[in-house]
C-alpha cells in the first residue's frame, strides 16, 4: 500500500511538473508572438536617422514642447513613440539600424529623461494607456538590454495600466489597459498575473444591458466618470452597436472598434496555447465584428461618416480599413468563415459585397443599408440616447447637428474624406437644420433626444426609418422618415415647423465635389457652371453616380465650388494644421424659408445611376408616396411590391385598390405582396412602449404563428392581426411574419 502511496504522489509530481512546463512553454510562445509583431511593423529609416542626429544630451527632442501637459497637448507622446520607433530598428536584422550603438544610446538618453521626469497628462488616457504602451512595448523590445535601474523605474509608469486602475472601466478602456499590463507581465515574468488578466480580457467579450432602455429616465441613474466600476451599459450592446460611456452615444467605430481589435489581438497571440479564449467568445467577437463594425461601414471597408463623432476633426479619420483584424481572425476560427473572407478580400482586393443587409441599431438609433454598389445611413437619437459625443479634448467643436437625421450616401467610400475642415456644419446631408448666424459652444454639443418616436423596420433586406424630431438645440420640429429599395430610396418630411424667424432648410448632400453637376428642369438638361444659384422648377439633379430625383418641381439650392477652411475650426489640440484647407464642394439642399409652418419636402435619392437613367426616371418612376403628412408616412415600390408606411399615430393606408392596411397603434409597418396576395408583414416599434402590435388588413387570412394571431371580421371584411414585439434589451427590434 505504501508502494502505491509513492508511486501515485511520485505520477502526481510528473503531471503538476508537466503542465508547469507546458505553461511556462506556452507563456515563452506568446512572449515571442508578441515580439515578433512588434518587429514586423515597417522601419522609418530616415526618421530614425532624424531621431539619433537631434535628440540633446539631456534626452529631449527640441521640437517637442515639453512644458505642455494639457489636453490638447502633450507631445511627449511624440518622445514615446520615438523610442519605441528606434528600437524596432535596433532589434530588426533588415534596419541599418540593427544593433546599432548610437540608436541604443539615442534609446537610453530618451528613456532615462522620461523615467527621471514621469510626464504626467491632464488627459488621463496618456498616462494610462498611451504612456504605458509606448513603455511596454519598448521594455519587450530592448528592455534586457536597457540599465537595469532604468528599467526599474520604468515599471511603476508601465503600472499604472492596471485592471483595477482608475481608467479600466469596463468597456472599451478596460480591455486595451488589461492587454498592456499583460504584456508587462510577459516582459517581467508574471505568468501568474498574466493568466489573471488573460481572462479578464476574455471575459470583456459580452453584451451589456443598455441603460437607455428605458426612455432615456436610467441616464440619471448611471454615473458616467472613473468613480462607476460597473459595466453600466458600457460594451457591447444587444444590436451590436458600441457604448464607451453611459450617454448612449454610438462608439462602434472608434472605441468599439479599437475594443474588437485588442481581443483579436490577443486572441492571435495565445491561439493554440492553454491561454486561448473560448470558441464561444470567439464566435461572439465575430458576430460583433461582421454585424456591428462591418455593417456599420460602407461595403465593410470604409468608416460609415454618419457614425463617426468627434474623431472627423482628425485628417485621416475616414481612411478605409486594412484587413489585417479579419486575417487574424480567420486564424482563430472557421466560424462565418465565408463572411470573414468576403470582408479580406473586399478590402484587399477592392470586390463589390455579395451580401446586401437592411440594418437597424436600435439601442444607438442608427439605420445602414448596403447594396452591392451603394451604401447609406441615417443616424438618429431619443430620449433614450443623446446626440453626440461630447467635444473632448476640444476635438468636433462643431458636431452639434451631426446626429440630426444625417443621411450619408456612398458609391466608392470616399467621398466625404477629410472634408471638414471646409464642410458647412448647418447643412448636414439628410438633417433639417435652422439656419443661425453661428452654432452655440462646444459645450453645447451633447443634448438628450426630445422624442421617444425613433426607430426603423427592416427584414434584414429591406427596411424604412422614422425620426420625430424636435430639435434640443432650436424651435424646430420636423417628422422625418427614409425608405430602402433596391435601386433607390426615398427621403420624406412633414410638419416642418419652427417659432423663430430664421430660414430652415433640409440638406440632400454635402460632399466632395467629383466631375459635372447635371441639372433637369422641366424636362431640360444643363450642365452647371461652378458658384452658388437658386434654381425653381428642379426635375432632377445628377452628380458623382448619385441621381436627387423630385416626384414634384422643387425649388434647390446647389453649389458646386471651392471653399476655404481650417482644420483649426474644428479641433484645437496643438498639433492641428492652422493653415487654409481648400477642396472642391458639391451641396444641395431645400430652402424651407424663414420660421416655416407645417412645410413638408420629398426627394428620391438614385445611387449608381447616370444621367440617361434619370431622363427615363423622370417619366417611369416605379415608386409611388401614398402620404407624407404629421400622421402618416408611406411609399410603395410597384416593383418590388413593397410598401412601408411610418404611423406615428393610428390609421389608415390605401396600398391597392384591393388592400386598405389600418394599424390601431403608432409605429412603422412594412408589406411585402406576392402576385397582388399579402405574403409578409414587419414591424417595429419605436417608441419602445408596446408588447403587441396590432394592425388590420382588409384580406381575409386564416393562418396563425408562434408569434402572432388573426381574426378574421366577415361583416367588415377585414382580418385583425395581433403580432407579439421583441422585449426588454430587443425593444425596438423589427418581427417579421410570414402570411403567404
Amino acid at each position: 500500500m505504501k508502494k502505491i502511496c509513492i508511486k501515485l504522489a511520485f505520477l502526481i509530481f510528473l503531471l503538476a511538473f508537466h503542465v508547469s512546463q507546458a505553461t511556462a512553454s506556452d507563456f515563452d510562445v506568446i512572449k515571442k508572438r508578441v515580439i515578433t509583431r512588434l518587429l514586423e511593423q515597417q522601419i522609418p529609416e530616415k526618421a530614425v536617422e532624424e531621431m539619433v542626429n537631434t535628440i540633446n544630451s539631456d534626452g529631449t527632442w527640441s521640437c517637442i514642447d515639453y512644458g505642455d501637459v494639457s489636453n490638447e497637448g502633450f507631445q511627449h507622446s511624440e518622445h514615446a513613440a520615438n523610442m519605441v520607433t528606434m528600437a524596432r530598428a535596433y532589434k530588426n536584422k533588415g534596419s541599418a539600424f540593427y544593433k546599432s550603438k548610437r540608436a541604443k544610446h539615442a534609446i537610453i538618453l530618451a528613456f532615462k529623461h522620461w523615467v527621471e521626469n514621469d510626464y504626467i497628462c491632464k488627459n488621463w488616457w496618456h498616462n494610462e494607456v498611451g504612456t504605458p504602451t509606448n513603455l511596454v512595448n519598448l521594455m519587450l523590445l530592448i528592455g534586457d538590454e536597457l540599465p537595469e535601474d532604468l528599467v526599474e523605474k520604468g515599471q511603476p509608469i508601465i503600472g499604472r495600466a492596471h485592471i483595477d486602475g482608475p481608467g479600466a472601466r469596463p468597456g472599451g478602456d478596460r480591455i486595451k489597459i488589461a492587454g498592456i499590463q499583460a504584456k508587462n507581465m510577459l516582459f517581467t515574468g508574471d505568468s501568474r498575473t498574466f493568466s489573471e488578466v488573460i481572462k479578464v480580457i476574455e471575459n470583456e467579450i459580452k453584451s451589456e444591458e443598455w441603460i437607455g432602455r428605458e426612455y432615456g429616465y436610467t441616464f440619471k441613474q448611471h454615473e458616467g466618470g472613473f468613480s462607476n466600476r460597473s459595466a453600466g451599459g458600457r460594451g457591447i450592446q444587444y444590436d451590436n452597436s458600441f457604448h464607451h460611456r453611459t450617454d448612449g452615444v454610438n462608439n462602434t467605430l472608434s472605441y468599439g472598434l479599437g475594443y474588437a481589435e485588442a481581443f483579436i489581438e490577443w486572441a492571435v497571440y495565445t491561439a493554440g496555447t492553454g491561454y486561448a479564449f473560448s470558441s464561444e467568445k470567439i464566435k461572439k467577437l465575430v458576430d460583433y465584428y461582421l454585424d456591428g463594425i462591418c455593417k456599420t461601414a460602407v461595403f465593410g471597408k470604409y468608416p460609415d461618416a454618419g457614425k463617426k463623432n468627434r474623431s472627423i476633426s482628425r485628417p485621416g479619420d475616414l481612411c478605409p480599413y486594412s484587413a489585417k483584424s479579419v486575417e487574424n481572425l480567420l486564424k482563430t476560427t472557421d466560424y462565418r468563415r465565408r463572411e470573414l473572407q468576403e470582408i479580406a478580400d473586399i478590402r484587399n482586393n477592392g470586390i463589390k459585397p455579395t451580401l446586401s443587409h437592411a440594418t437597424f441599431f436600435w439601442n444607438t438609433e442608427h439605420f445602414t443599408y448596403q447594396r452591392p454598389d451603394w451604401f447609406t445611413s441615417v443616424r438618429m437619437y431619443s430620449s433614450r440616447t443623446h446626440n453626440m459625443e461630447v467635444p473632448y479634448n476640444s476635438e468636433g467643436l462643431l458636431n452639434h447637428h451631426r446626429g440630426d437625421g444625417a443621411n450619408h450616401i456612398s458609391r466608392t467610400g470616399d467621398e466625404y474624406y477629410d472634408i471638414f475642415p471646409v464642410f458647412d456644419y448647418q447643412m448636414i446631408p439628410g438633417a433639417t437644420i435652422m439656419q443661425k448666424e453661428s452654432l452655440p459652444p462646444p459645450n453645447q454639443i451633447q443634448k438628450l433626444g426630445q422624442t421617444h418616436f425613433v426607430g426603423a423596420v427592416t427584414d434584414g433586406t429591406y427596411g424604412a426609418a422614422a425620426f420625430d424630431f424636435k430639435s434640443p438645440h432650436d424651435p424646430l420640429i420636423a417628422r422625418k422618415a427614409w425608405f430602402f429599395f433596391d435601386d433607390a430610396y426615398v427621403a420624406l418630411g412633414s410638419g416642418i415647423s419652427c417659432t423663430q424667424q430664421l430660414p430652415v432648410v433640409t440638406t440632400l448632400n454635402q460632399c466632395l465635389l467629383r466631375g459635372d453637376v447635371i441639372l433637369s428642369t422641366e424636362g431640360k438638361q444643363s450642365l452647371l457652371s461652378r458658384g452658388e444659384k437658386k434654381h425653381d422648377n428642379v426635375d432632377w439633379v445628377f452628380h458623382d453616380g448619385i441621381g436627387y430625383l423630385f416626384p414634384q418641381k422643387t425649388s434647390v439650392g446647389l453649389q458646386n465650388d471651392r471653399v476655404t477652411g481650417s482644420w483649426w475650426n474644428i479641433s484645437k489640440q496643438t498639433s492641428t494644421d492652422k493653415s487654409p484647407v481648400t477642396k472642391e464642394i458639391f451641396k444641395l439642399w431645400i430652402d424651407h424659408g424663414k420660421r416655416p409652418s407645417d412645410e413638408l419636402y420629398a426627394y428620391i435619392v438614385v445611387p449608381a445611376t447616370t444621367p440617361e437613367k434619370m431622363k427615363r426616371l423622370r417619366y417611369e418612376n416605379h415608386i409611388d408616396i401614398l402620404m407624407n403628412s404629421p400622421e402618416i408616412q408611406a411609399v410603395k415600390n410597384k416593383d418590388l411590391e413593397i410598401t412601408q408606411v411610418v404611423f406615428y399615430r393610428g390609421g389608415e393606408i390605401t396600398i391597392n385598390e384591393n388592400l386598405q392596411l389600418s394599424s390601431d397603434n403608432q409605429g412603422i409597418v412594412m408589406v411585402k405582396m406576392k402576385e397582388d396576395r399579402l405574403a409578409e408583414i414587419s414591424v417595429s416599434d419605436p417608441s419602445r412602449e408596446l408588447s403587441r402590435f396590432n394592425l388590420s388588413v382588409s384580406a381575409k387570412i386564416d393562418k396563425q404563428g408562434e408569434n402572432f394571431q388573426t381574426v378574421w371580421n366577415a361583416d367588415q371584411g377585414t382580418t385583425h392581426i395581433s403580432i407579439a414585439l421583441p422585449q426588454d434589451n430587443y425593444a425596438g427590434d423589427s418581427v417579421t411574419i410570414q402570411l403567404n
